[in-house]
């Protein structure tokens, strides 16, 4: 019986590890074949991409395409973003050590776990209760203690919490929200998905420098809506 056992937990340990090779040798392609291939270069944002385990953001049955090219269905119609369209985004804000950055749109907590293994500090808003528990929940398993999850209404932003070196909105707004510009450090950046809902939509990079408010556009991309309170 004790060798039964024992025979039963060397099975489990090395299943666990050969599902965790399995794992890190998709992250190792994901970064070579989707990310470094397309043009993302900055050293700290493909650490962090090769590190945070996207499989543990989507639910058990998706886990065997987390590190393919595309979106995936997290649940309450939302999705996590096609981890191209991450690294791109977390590049395009330029993190680094000692920054304070803003998120809007926590959805699962996989782009506020990439931003927390660069930043010092993350401040992530969710709208939909369901995922913003679950997902500080799961960030909190995984050990983060420097991000911050709020459910609350994105485009109001984290005024106490304010000013921010930059920050990034993860669902597409028709026009770009005045208090999350406010919000923004004076020398600070934010990316954000402009556009109509169900079309495509103009990733936008504003740079603030005083009053003067500068746009750039840099990619056409399909999120979700940015949802408003009542």
């Amino acid at each position: 019986m004790k060798y039964s056992i024992a025979i039963v937990i060397l099975i489990s340990f090395f299943s666990k590890c050969e599902q965790g090779d399995q794992f890190t040798t998709a992250r190792d392609q994901m970064v070579r074949d989707q990310i470094v291939a397309r043009g993302v270069s900055d050293s700290a944002v493909l650490s962090a991409m090769q590190k945070v385990p996207r499989h543990q953001f989507v639910s058990p049955e998706l886990m065997r395409y987390a590190y393919d090219d595309n979106p995936l269905p997290i649940g309450s119609e939302q999705t996590i973003s096609q981890p191209y369209i991450v690294a791109f985004m977390t590049e395009l804000i330029k993190p680094q050590k000692g920054q304070k950055i803003l998120e809007v749109g926590t959805g699962s907590g996989y782009q506020a776990a990439v931003l927390a293994e660069i930043v010092d500090s993350v401040y992530s808003i969710e709208i939909l209760p369901e995922l913003a528990e679950s997902a500080e929940r799961r960030l909190k398993q995984m050990g983060y203690r420097n991000i911050n999850v709020r459910c609350g209404d994105g485009y109001a932003g984290w005024p106490e919490a304010s000013p921010f070196d930059a920050i990034l909105v993860t669902a597409a707004a028709e026009e770009i929200p005045q208090p999350l510009i406010e919000q923004l450090k004076d020398g600070g950046v934010m990316v954000i998905p402009v556009g109509p809902m169900m079309s495509i939509q103009a990733l936008t990079v504003i740079k603030k420098q005083g009053r003067d408010i500068k746009k750039e556009t840099v990619l056409p991309v399909r999120f979700v809506p940015l949802i408003r309170s009542e």
